[in-house]
Order: structure tokens, then sequence, then C-alpha cells
């Protein structure tokens, strides 16, 4: 009895300490949303916009990809033969034209990406594209080829054995699977820097920072973020896409350890509201600044089905007519019931999906719904068609 008496005692003591713990609980959870809502709208400056100069620098070269298994390029391909006409003269071997067979090898297009930091001696990837009529460059190997900018320098040195990441399998009978794209491949650090970009960001005063999408609220917020992390007005709006950043007093010499200072500030950034559609895909995006004056959307199919029956008319037993063959035909027209939608003025996009799903709309009679919106002039937003 004394034990029954000590468990109705502290019973109600815990059931307190549990009520105030849930509600501590509640409370926490409902708080974590509001606290979480900047950072997860924020962006770092380094992940919206970039140094002026800063920039990479496209090279492109012409080369031969050997080692084939009889799936490099025909006899048409005559730019590969005169290329290995030229390889073997320079090598000391004379060749006739007419007696080389390039199946084994396939003319190609060298790509490559130089960083504007990359120094002499660095390897970066490569891309490998056949020219000519080439099956499949697996199994291949690049053969050394001068990579060349726009200025015809040469900047980098590519060769090396390819990675395709597909294949091409055909039988005698033409048919054949293929998976990826066989005639293009790729070469990691299959190049090696050459010659230097000249770009040096310690020299400068100033440096311009542009966004990657312009805007003249996200170039505002930038400038007041930076002149408050500096406690100087360093840094000046020029237009919707630049920032004019002066190099303060104490980062003279030091412009990276600036840039490192400020990159990492997160801001909002603000864009146009636009709706982008794809006709192609029926792939519809639309931005959480679309909005939508008050309209009326209706939405219904009319199918029409035509069947053609023919049927065979027979004279009557020892009759003088003849057998005739008379098409029957059957038109049927069928009109789904279209719903009417009322939507209101500063409707948000959330409100609008709902409103066209309710409608029961598929993604292309969305885009056509949505180009009807914006003739009508209830939508504002941009309209982009890709």
């Amino acid at each position: 009895m004394s034990n029954h008496r000590k468990c109705t005692t502290y019973q109600p003591v815990g059931k307190m300490i549990l009520v105030i713990f849930e509600i501590w609980v509640i409370f926490s959870l409902a708080l974590l949303p509001i606290g979480g809502l900047g950072r997860v709208s924020a962006a770092r400056i380094k992940d919206i916009a970039t140094v002026q100069g800063m920039r990479i620098n496209q090279l492109v070269g012409y080369g031969l990809v050997v080692g084939l298994n009889g799936s490099g390029d025909g006899t048409q391909a005559q730019f590969t033969t005169q290329s290995i006409v030229n390889m073997m003269e320079r090598m000391g071997i004379n060749v006739d034209p007419k007696q080389v067979k390039v199946k084994n090898v396939a003319g190609v297009m060298v790509t490559a990406k130089l960083g504007p930091f990359a120094k002499i001696g660095q390897r970066i990837d490569v891309v490998v594209s056949s020219m000519g009529d080439a099956k499949s460059l697996q199994g291949g190997t690049l053969l050394l080829t001068p990579l060349k900018g726009v200025d015809g320098k040469v900047y980098a040195l590519a060769q090396g054995p390819l990675s395709i990441g597909g294949f091409a399998v055909e039988g005698a009978s033409g048919t054949g699977v293929q998976k990826n794209h066989p005639t293009v491949g790729r070469i990691p650090n299959g190049a090696t820097v050459e010659q230097e970009i000249p770009f040096n960001l310690n020299d400068k005063s100033k440096i311009s920072i542009s966004l990657n999408s312009p805007d003249f609220t996200t170039v505002t917020r930038i400038t007041e973020a930076i002149n408050d992390t500096l406690g100087a007005d360093l840094a000046r709006p020029v237009d919707a896409e630049t920032v004019s950043l002066t190099v303060p007093p104490e980062y003279e010499g030091n412009a990276v350890g600036l840039m490192a200072a400020i990159e990492n500030l997160e801001i909002d950034p603000d864009t146009r509201a636009k709706v982008v559609l794809d006709e192609r895909t029926g792939t519809v995006v639309m931005g959480d600044q679309v909005r939508v004056s008050r309209v009326a959307i209706a939405h219904g199919n009319l199918s029409i089905q035509i069947k053609e029956t023919p049927q065979v008319s027979q004279p009557q037993p020892f009759g003088q007519g003849q057998t005739v063959v008379t098409p029957q035909t059957e038109i049927n027209a069928k009109e789904q019931g279209g719903k009417l939608v009322v939507l209101r003025s500063g409707t948000t996009i959330g409100e609008l999906v709902r409103a066209l799903n309710a409608v029961g709309v598929t993604p292309r009679d969305l885009i056509s719904i949505l180009q009807s919106v914006k003739a009508a002039g209830a939508l504002q937003a941009d309209l982009e068609i890709i």
C-alpha cells in the first residue's frame, strides 16, 4: 500500500514535466524556419558575381587519334589522309597518299578551357571530338596536339588516351547498339599549360565586380554589404551589372585578401519575374515573383474521330447488277467539358499552379494557357520561350 501511495504522489509531477518538455519542443521547432529563412534565400557574392578580368579562355586545336579498331575515318575524309601524310613527312618518312588507309585514324578537334590563374606546367582537361565519319573513338590515343587561343598563340599541348564513356556495336546486318556518344571523348589532365595569361590582381587599385544576372536591386545590396563590412564607402554601383570597389589602404598589394574578405558575404539577390517555356519538352519554369492580374481561364479539348468502313454490295442471284464496294463513313465529334477558373488580382505562383492543376492541364496545355494569359495582359512577368 505504501508503494502505491508513492506512485500516485509523483505521477502528476511526471506528467507536468512531460507537458513542459513537449511545449518547449513545439516552440523550438516553430522558431527554426524563422531563423533559417535568411540563410535559405541568401547567396554569397562569389556565387552570383565575378571579378572583371578573371575569365575562362577557350583553346582549340586539330589533331589525330590513332589506334582505332577499324572505326576511324573513311576514304572520303581527305583532310585526315593529308594530315597523316604531313605528319609522316615531318618524321622523315615519304608515303604515297593513295596508299594511306585511315580506318584506324580519325581527324579530331581538341578543345580546352584555360583558367585566368593557370601556371606553366599545370594540367587541364581536354575534349576530343571527331570531325570526319569515324564511327567510334574507343580505344584511341590522341597524338601531340598544340592548343591555340584566339590570338593564334600556343598555350597548351595535349596528348594521351581517350575516355569516351560509351560504346557502339554494329552487327553484319546493319543493326547495332549505341550508348552515349562514341565519337566524343575526354582526356582528364590531358594537356599541359605552356604559356600563362598575364593577369595580376594584386596590382589593381580598383576592382570591378560584375553580376552574372544584372539587377539594380542586387547591385545596391552588394554595395551596402561591402561598405558595411569594410566600414567605409569604398564600393559604388556603376550600373545594373557592375560594382566598382576601391582597394582600401590596408589592402594595398593584397587584393586577394580583400576579395577573400568580401566574397563570402551573403545577400538576398533579386530578379525580374520570368516564366520560361520549353515547347520541345513541355517544361515550364516560373519564378516566385510571378503575379497574375484578375483573369478567367477556361480549358477544354475537342477531339474528332473519323472512321471509314468499306462495305460490299452484291446483286441478287441471276441479276444483271455488279458487285460494288461502297465506303461507309462515320464521324464522331467529342468535346470535353471545360472548367472556368477565376484568378484574383495579385495571384501568386503557388495559387496559379494550384488553379491550373484544378483545371487539369498538361504541361503543353499550360504553355498555351500562359501565352494566352500574357497576350491578355494579365501575366505580370517576362515570358521567354526557348
